[in-house]
């Protein structure tokens, strides 16, 4: 079996964060939100991966590489998709790669708690034409969303206007070569791309096995900041402390708190469970819960929390807490002294002014 992850989108709902970096190499926990996915499939032991990359391609090809840094025996090739025609178009320009063999079809910017590897075993005993992975949303109408009947798939939609269910497809999908047959004989939808799901839609009306499955534990589509912000959360939550870097005896640090090596800390406050990067200083600041800090920053009499700070980075008194914040790479937030102060008006008839 072989895995196929699409990693071409542009990242629109993240920008302008994405104008200079793919949505996928976006850190949570300090790791690319990408390297999850292919984790999770080299989880489930499959060791030929393809990427399909777009416009970003150079950076994840560079990020990521061959795929040697998981394993001698693990090989990732790319697949370019030079616009975004939809999912069921990456299924397409990627059937070479695939060749008819069964494959994982995982979205370069969802993160699954508990991995796929009970999924694919399913898929390998059962052998379904398709596997469908869906959880409830409260939002259904900003996903491709799929109908149930006596626990059979019976129709499915992108993005629908008006849901009959709450059930999202996560975005890991299993099939077999029956769905390069499904691709080919649909149209593009109203937003002009090949919807995976009407791919989908094809092989149910055509009596092929598509099996759901609900899945367990969290999912998250990174797609946006409070999405990217809540999985980070949620992954640092599953941490556990190391001390590799220094740190003086006039700071504190409790809970489940990573310092890399390099990283230093002075006179600081550290309330995990939180991950400061290799070569990053600390000094006079309070970093508080949910906050991944990557390499080479720099937070000075600062106060943070349930953010992510991306490498090289500084910020410097600001002189307010920050929270729930995303902070781009080689960014600089610092406070700005005063200007002298001093009022000039135009003021109509009947006015009433107050100030302090």
């Amino acid at each position: 079996m072989k895995g196929l992850i699409l990693s071409g989108g542009k990242g629109t709902r993240l920008r302008p964060l994405t104008f200079t970096q793919a949505k996928q190499l976006v850190p949570v926990a300090n790791k690319p939100v990408l390297f999850y996915g292919i984790e999770a499939l080299i989880g489930a032991g499959i060791r030929e991966i393809g990427i399909v990359v777009g416009d970003t391609q150079a950076e994840i090809r560079e990020a990521v590489g061959d795929g040697s840094r998981w394993g001698k025996d693990v090989r990732i090739s790319y697949i370019e998709q030079p616009d975004p025609l939809g999912l069921a178009h990456a299924v397409l320009i990627a059937e070479g790669f695939l060749g008819r063999e069964p494959f994982v079809m995982y979205l370069g910017d969802n993160i699954l708690k508990s991995g796929i590897v009970s999924l694919v075993d399913h898929f390998r005993e059962r052998k379904p034409n398709a596997l469908i992975l869906l959880t409830p949303v409260p939002n259904p109408r900003m996903f491709g969303v799929a109908e149930l009947e006596n626990g059979k798939v019976i129709r499915l939609v992108e993005k629908p206007r008006e849901p009959k269910s709450n059930l999202a497809l996560v975005g890991v999908y299993m099939f077999d070569a029956h769905i390069f047959e499904a691709a080919r004989a649909i149209k593009p939808s109203w937003r002009n791309e090949l919807e995976i799901t009407d791919a989908i839609q094809f092989l149910v009306d055509r009596g092929f096995e598509v099996q759901p499955h609900l899945v367990s534990g969290w999912w998250k589509d990174t797609g946006k900041i409070e999405d990217i912000l809540e999985a980070n959360r949620l992954i640092l939550e599953t941490i556990s402390g190391s001390i590799e870097g220094s740190v003086d005896e006039s700071s504190r640090v409790s809970g489940a708190v990573i310092i890399e090596k390099g990283a230093s800390v002075r006179s600081s406050t550290i309330r995990g469970p939180a991950i400061i990067g290799a070569g990053t200083e600390i000094a006079d600041s309070y970093i508080g819960p949910f906050t991944s800090i990557q390499k080479n920053c720099r937070i000075m009499k600062t106060e943070i929390e349930h953010s992510i700070v991306l490498e090289s980075s500084e910020i410097v008194e600001v002189g307010a807490r920050i929270d729930e914040s995303l902070i781009g790479r080689e960014v600089r937030i610092y406070k700005c002294p005063p200007k002298p102060l001093a009022y000039r008006f135009m003021v109509g008839d009947k006015s009433e002014i107050g100030l302090k």
